[in-house]
């Protein structure tokens, strides 16, 4: 799974939003917003190939957009509650009474880190995710709906993502990957070679030490 675009609101205000694509899923997840309850919860919700995501806590809600199924469906969770974590450090009450976007410019940037980090694999692999498995713990009880049960007659549009964009971020994670695979290849060698130089160096060592008589090497100096 990916992660592909995510925001911070208020009701249906949103005061910061960072997608790393293009599509019109900012017009979706404003009219999904309208049908979110103002009551703390989580929720799973398909629409076409995609799956959002949202928790609900003291008014404000923090969603993301994944670009497959929600067998991943914790991990996305698990973003969540970093995003929310990493608001409440930087703001605290602030977004009860913030105006549309009032955060954007500084909340964005860390959206971006927080989505480059889940999609590459080091958010999952770090300890945040023990240090959040608590709180995490209940999204396996999470219903997982399909969108038409929220949105009234004609109120389901369709949902465009830009294909380009995905398949060259796509290709971007696998060049990442690929070059931090070669890295650590590459130390495995040079902690080989030098391990082999090593035990070449005291296997040298040893047999002039027992050529010479002992660690002095008395029976290879000379008498003068």
């Amino acid at each position: 799974m990916t992660v592909v675009y995510a925001l911070v609101a208020r009701g249906k205000t949103v005061l910061a939003e960072f997608t790393s694509t293009s599509g019109n899923f900012p017009t979706v997840t404003r009219v999904l917003l309208s049908k979110i309850p103002p009551t703390d919860s989580r929720q799973s919700y398909l629409y076409d190939t995609y799956a959002f995501h949202y928790i609900t806590s003291q008014t404000l809600t923090v969603l993301c957009m994944s670009d497959e199924n929600t067998s991943g469906q914790r991990g996305e969770f698990m973003f969540l509650e970093k995003v929310r974590e990493k608001w409440d450090e930087m703001y605290g009450s602030q977004g009860l009474t913030a105006i549309a976007f009032s955060m954007n410019d500084r909340f964005s940037h860390v959206l971006k880190t927080y989505m480059d980090d889940f999609n590459s694999g080091r958010m999952s692999s770090s300890d945040q995710l023990g240090q959040v498995k608590g709180q995490i713990s209940a999204v396996k009880d999470v219903m997982v709906q399909n969108i038409e049960k929220v949105l009234e007659r004609g109120e389901k549009i369709e949902l465009l993502v830009d294909k380009t964009d995905r398949l060259n971020q796509q290709a971007f994670k696998f060049e990442r990957q690929s070059k931090r695979l070669r890295s650590v290849m590459w130390w495995k060698k040079v902690k080989m070679y030098l391990a082999f130089a090593f035990i070449g160096a005291a296997v040298v060592v040893a047999i002039s030490m027992f050529a010479c008589g002992g660690v002095d090497y008395k029976g290879c100096r000379g008498d003068g």
